[in-house]
């Protein structure tokens, strides 16, 4: 992926060098992850322990966590690569949605991008490095501890920059759904669903910010053409580790498609995929679909 030089954000907040701690709230709110599954998923089928019991833990059910003092916003270190990366990825999501808004008679507003290390506040309450990457909708902000990067690569299997750059689109894809209402209506329903209904519902919705993932990944290479043979691949990669099945078997688990909340690796691929081929977000009405 050949990202050098590009336009970077603005809208990045680097809170990695902020100061000390202090107590922090529960994870609360609706915040939503390509990264939480992995712990919940793998310390839940390791130990015997429902994943969703996990995850109810880090939406409100833990003790409060320290976490590190939030300061003013500041931007990245210009000689910071990993940052800079994030930085012109993310700036190109923001120039690919607001064409996409605007061919649809709409306005797009750019999420926010936060940078930090170990744990800091949110709206939704104390994001955590273990999470992942996550959007928290209460501040429309997408958080990331750039360490989760080498659990990608390094304990996941999903190398590469194009595979980073997908876990930054599918995350996007979450304020995407914020702002097209999306997040709204299906916190609406919630409430009225099962657990086996909410966790059928989660997999739309992440099956969604994936395909939206694509969406971005075909107008960025249209109007860039910054990517190498292999990205893409890299991004499928990416998806298929991070399925709901394939952290099953990593445990050692038997699979059980109930328990899913992100979907599986062939359904990630497929809806990523089907963005990437039509660019099309017409095309990524994953609560309509039939079939996943």
């Amino acid at each position: 992926m050949r990202w050098e030089g590009n336009e970077q954000s603005d809208h990045v907040e680097d809170r990695r060098s902020g100061g000390g701690g202090f107590g922090g709230l529960p994870i609360g709110g609706r915040s939503v992850g390509v990264g939480t599954i992995v712990v919940a998923l793998i310390a839940g089928w390791i130990f015997g322990i429902n994943p969703l019991t996990l995850l109810g833990m880090m939406s409100g059910g833990e003790p409060p966590a320290q976490v590190q003092q939030q300061g003013p916003a500041q931007k990245p270190p210009a000689e910071d690569r990993e940052a800079a990366f994030v930085s012109t990825v993310l700036r190109n999501t923001e120039v690919v949605w607001s064409g996409i808004f605007r061919q649809n008679g709409s306005t797009y507003t750019p999420t926010r991008l936060v940078l930090f290390r170990g744990a800091t506040p949110t709206a939704c309450g104390a994001g955590q490095a273990a999470m992942g990457p996550f959007y928290c909708p209460g501040d429309k902000k997408v958080y990331i501890d750039l360490s989760f990067y080498d659990t990608l690569s390094r304990q996941l299997g999903a190398p590469g920059e194009f595979a980073r750059a997908y876990v930054i689109a599918h995350e996007v894809g979450h304020h995407v759904q914020d702002e097209l209402g999306v997040t709204g209506k299906v916190d609406q329903m919630r409430g009225r669903l099962s657990q086996a209904q909410n966790n059928a519902l989660s997999v739309r919705v992440e099956l969604q910010a994936d395909c939206f993932a694509g969406v971005w990944a075909h107008h960025s290479q249209e109007s860039k053409r910054w990517l190498d043979p292999g990205d893409i691949e890299a991004a499928m990669n990416a998806a298929a580790k991070i399925g709901d099945d394939a952290l099953q078997r990593s445990a050692g688990r038997a699979v059980v498609p109930d328990s899913f909340t992100h979907g599986s690796s062939a359904q990630r691929q497929r809806w990523f995929g089907a963005g990437y081929k039509s660019g099309k977000i017409q095309d990524c009405d994953t609560f309509a679909a039939r079939s996943l």
